[in-house]
């Protein structure tokens, strides 16, 4: 299957809503400024996608969302990742890794920046596992009790 990233379109959102079940879902997703439930199409603006920007994973065999994540620059020299989901019935195939060496990727290719970080729940191994799969490290000065703060350093 071939992947690839777009920005998201409007039918996208309830697509992407669809895959946050509920509150808990909604915080460990979009974190404690998402309320649940939410409109999908206030997706959006929620989302703050002026300062981030959002890519959809898509597949030229698949007409749905596979995937949806972010990148911003949150400090000089660094892209942080964040608001990564795989569609509930494409979880465990591998998607999450490719989605993010693709968002990895088009965001050197737009900041020239080579140095990522991200926040991963403690007790996601699933997560925790592909990140450090594609070059993350924990970083604990930057972590607390519930979030593991990683960085990652990719060679150009």
């Amino acid at each position: 299957m071939e992947l690839f990233l777009r920005k998201p379109k409007g039918d996208d959102y309830p697509v992407i809503a669809s895959w946050i079940g509920d509150a808990v879902a909604c915080a460990r997703w979009a974190g404690p400024h998402v309320t649940y439930p939410f409109a999908a199409q206030d997706l959006p603006e929620v989302l703050d996608m002026q300062e981030r920007r959002s890519r959809v994973l898509g597949s030229a065999d698949i007409s749905q969302p596979l995937g949806f994540g972010q990148f911003r620059t949150i400090r000089e020299g660094e892209v942080h990742l964040g608001r990564i989901i795989v569609a509930s019935g494409y979880r465990g195939r591998g998607l999450g890794k490719q989605m993010c060496r693709l968002l990895m990727q088009e965001a050197t290719a737009e900041t020239g920046v080579d140095v990522f970080t991200l926040r991963v729940y403690r007790d996601n191994p699933a997560a925790r596992a592909v990140y450090m799969a594609l070059g993350f490290q924990p970083f604990e000065a930057e972590s607390d009790a519930d979030l593991l703060f990683m960085r990652a350093i990719v060679p150009a």
